[in-house]
């Protein structure tokens, strides 16, 4: 089939997928009859624009469209049970814009700086020692390994990266951030990282992919994690550290996690320590991984509230927010031990306020209630709430869910309900409030001025650029299902 006649699918997508931290969950049978709606009612817009199907999918009207569905059919999902009420959140889209492309653009498009501040990437030819020996790979658990590359192990390459974060998304700057795997042999190094960014600048002409370095102080003895981190502070230009408390216990579950606040007698005691060497070192911010806790109690984010207090010269940027999959979300009852409520009543016991020394970041947190918008507006509304409209960043989790571009055009056109803002303390999510939270939040905290130009090359250059890169186009990964199974069960966090 030409390329051209190929279903690109919707442009929200739906799942079901994940980031590999949680079990991809069936779709409900609400998300089955808004898919069935939204592909009907894109059919019938490209019909009545006089386009061809896959080329109203791929534009802001098939957005825009798509977005107006969900939005229905919420709606008439809430009035069936609760006799007319109306949902808490939802997509404030014109019936315009989903055949007209100046208010498709108003609604969805938009011109704002968006900075996202978790991006992944698994470069494998750059690294040797990610393949000697290996036969599965950490890369099988992921959606993205179906983007139709003859080898699989190329779609999280950095060539990839790069066009589905700088070319089919709106993403002005991003932060490349470390994964839970031990580094030996990890396709997402320090070393890595940086050639990906020395790639962007060089295409870009700018400084857009900013740097976190890895750091498990529980894994090896601490005072050689210490130095580790010495090292690859003077070697690379990184802004933050990347940690996870729930390593490596999420695979093993014999209690190998730690805490930041050090408050449990019997694991190891390296939170402190941790602490002090990010503020010797001139890098005081900590994104640590809270929720999505694979059966691990350390991604609780319990500590983060004491950990902040102590250290006020710290910022510590709570990664998904203490989001938990598979469980609900609604108004913030200090009884509700679940989710984003556990890091609202850790901020809350320790004293730490709004717009204080703690950030809530959304990646896979946003994509996940983002389809849910009931959802969605209670997630959103207590981070603003309680943790600060000033302190809630923008991250997606991408490229393990593709082009991170659905994911902003969804926050650009979500609202809040003037009866959840009235009932709980949700603030209105304006304009200007959401160009803090795709953007300039982040650029606050990282000190960085924020990119206005559009980074703009082609595929042409993309492959000259690819030719300076070591490696070749060896498929190394699993090849059958029986394969991805036993790599699920034995990898334990290796590369």
């Amino acid at each position: 089939m030409d390329w051209r006649e190929e279903d690109p699918g919707l442009p929200i997508k739906f799942g079901p997928f994940s980031n590999g931290e949680y079990d991809p969950e069936p779709l409900s049978s609400f998300h089955h009859e808004v898919i069935r709606r939204a592909r009907a009612a894109c059919d019938e817009n490209a019909r009545r624009t006089s386009i061809s199907r896959r080329d109203f999918l791929l534009s802001v009207c098939g957005a825009a469209t798509t977005l107006l569905v969900l939005d229905a059919c919420t709606r008439e999902v809430v009035r069936r049970s609760s006799s007319g009420a109306t949902p808490g959140g939802g997509y404030s889209i014109p019936p315009e814009a989903t055949l007209e492309p100046t208010p498709a653009h108003e609604t969805v498009g938009g011109e704002e700086f968006v900075f996202d501040i978790q991006g992944h990437l698994l470069e494998y030819d750059l690294n040797p020692a990610a393949q000697a020996g290996q036969e599965n790979h950490f890369w099988t658990l992921f959606p993205q390994r179906n983007c139709g590359d003859p080898d699989p192990r190329a779609c999280y390459s950095i060539e990839h990266f790069m066009e589905l974060m700088f070319l089919r998304s709106d993403t002005s700057m991003l932060v490349l951030s470390a994964l839970p795997i031990f580094p030996a042999g990890s396709p997402l190094s320090a070393q890595i990282m940086n050639e990906t960014r020395r790639v962007a600048e060089g295409l870009c002409q700018d400084e857009g992919v900013l740097l976190h370095a890895q750091a498990l102080p529980n894994v090896g003895q601490l005072h050689d994690e210490l130095d580790a981190m010495e090292d690859v502070a003077k070697r690379y230009p990184i802004v933050a550290w990347k940690t996870f408390t729930h390593f490596p216990d999420l695979y093993t579950h014999d209690g190998s996690g730690w805490w930041l606040d050090d408050h449990e007698p019997g694991v190891a005691q390296v939170g402190e320590a941790f602490i002090g060497k990010c503020v010797e070192l001139g890098l005081p911010i900590v994104c640590t991984h809270k929720g999505f806790p694979g059966g691990s109690r350390f991604a609780s984010p319990v500590d983060v509230g004491p950990a902040a207090r102590k250290h006020p010269n710290v910022n510590f940027v709570v990664y998904h927010s203490g989001f938990e999959s598979g469980l609900p979300e609604g108004p913030y009852t200090a009884s509700t031990n679940t989710g984003i409520n556990r890091l609202i009543t850790s901020m809350k016991r320790a004293g730490i306020g709004p717009n204080e020394n703690v950030y809530a970041e959304l990646g896979s947190t946003w994509w996940y209630v983002m389809r849910t918008p009931v959802l969605a507006a209670h997630v959103l509304g207590k981070l603003l709430r309680y943790v600060g409209e000033d302190n809630v960043v923008w991250g997606t989790d991408c490229l393990f869910y593709g082009s991170p571009q659905d994911q902003i055009q969804a926050m650009r056109s979500f609202h809040i309900s003037a009866e959840f803002q009235e009932r709980y303390g949700y603030p209105e999510l304006t304009r200007k409030l959401k160009e803090k939270i795709l953007g300039l939040n982040g650029a606050r905290l990282y000190g960085v001025e924020p990119i206005t130009t559009r980074c703009e090359f082609s595929r042409r250059e993309l492959a000259e650029i690819r030719k300076h890169l070591p490696g070749g186009f060896d498929t190394l990964g699993p090849s059958t299902v029986n394969e991805a199974i036993a790599f699920r069960a034995a990898h334990q966090g290796t590369p």
